[in-house]
């Protein structure tokens, strides 16, 4: 996320010569360093997030599965009916199935990020400080299809859960056994490609929204780091913008996804569209629960970007303790 963490400073001593073979393994070791703070603070950040406004998510995916309208109204009529139907822990129904993509998700997506910078960086001259605009948008796009690819079952597995009672799917090997046998394994691939036509905005300018907000705040701050709240804002600026611009092919990948067990059949992207469209309207339709998204959306990316960039600090300053004098 380029958050600018100090390297943990080597002692050197002045009388001997370092051989390259020495300096080889101790390359390698920071870079799996490096990687694995990646993986763990990603995991972290997406975990944190997702489970703050995991029954927002629930709420959003209920409408934008069904022909109902929505409306701030009915969406909190819908979460107070389920709280008082099935019980206060049901509004994170599904959430496991959301840890079990989320956590991998986040993690792939945020380390892939790093690294994808590293080689934009390194290809376009710019190694060791910010990318330009448009590297730093492939970046983004890069990471968010990279993780969507790799965990896109547990994704749909998410959402059949989200959708339906606790009665039809009992755990989340539940839900594979009963998609495998009923539907085929092709079908936990279902709304595959709205979702990676969709992550390439949303993931792109998230990334790239994000990154120029701190890149112009130590420009014009002249400090090196922002504070926490200002990292939560930023984060929420980059959530409010990607989300919006990919919220179309959301709203069709969820209704590709659980076509199954709605009762309903959309064989493509432009089908599905069009029969949204007809059905609810464009705005109503392909909209529907947007504004919902501009409250969770952006809270949940700046949790997430912010929890990436402090836990990444904490885990180097620990590291740089452990690798210290003793």
């Amino acid at each position: 996320m380029g958050n600018g963490v100090r390297e943990c400073p080597v002692a050197v001593q002045q009388d001997v010569e370092p051989s390259p073979a020495a300096q080889l393994p101790a390359e390698g070791d920071q870079d799996q360093k490096k990687v694995l703070n990646s993986l763990m603070s990603g995991a972290l950040a997406g975990a944190v997030a997702k489970t703050a406004v995991a029954p927002l998510d629930r709420t959003k995916i209920m409408f934008q599965v069904s022909s109902k309208r929505f409306s701030a109204k009915e969406a909190y009529r819908l979460l107070y009916r389920t709280y008082l139907t099935e019980g206060f822990w049901s509004l994170w129904r599904g959430n496991s199935a959301t840890m079990v993509r989320v956590v991998p998700y986040a993690a792939i997506q945020f380390c892939a990020h790093e690294e994808y910078k590293q080689l934009l960086g390194s290809y376009y001259g710019f190694q060791g400080k910010a990318l330009s605009p448009f590297p730093r948008f492939v970046a983004g796009s890069l990471a968010g299809t990279t993780a969507a690819t790799l965990t896109y079952p547990l994704d749909m597995v998410r959402a059949r859960m989200a959708v339906t009672p606790k009665e039809m799917y009992s755990s989340i090997v539940h839900v594979f056994i009963r998609i495998s046998r009923e539907e085929g394994l092709k079908t936990l691939y279902r709304g595959f490609t709205p979702t990676i036509l969709g992550v390439i905005p949303y993931a792109g300018l998230s990334f790239f929204t994000y990154e120029t907000l701190k890149k112009f705040h130590a420009e014009h701050s002249g400090k090196a780091q922002p504070s926490p709240p200002e990292r939560l804002l930023f984060g929420a600026c980059a959530g409010l913008i990607g989300q919006s611009a990919s919220y179309p092919l959301d709203v069709v990948r969820r209704r590709m996804q659980t076509a199954g067990v709605l009762g309903h059949t959309y064989s493509s992207i432009l089908l599905t569209m069009q029969e949204i469209v007809r059905e609810e309207g464009l705005v109503r339709g392909l909209y529907k629960g947007l504004s919902m998204n501009w409250v969770k959306g952006p809270i949940a990316v700046g949790i997430s970007f912010t929890t990436f960039d402090l836990t990444q600090i904490l885990l180097r300053k620990l590291q740089c303790g452990a690798d210290g004098p003793r």
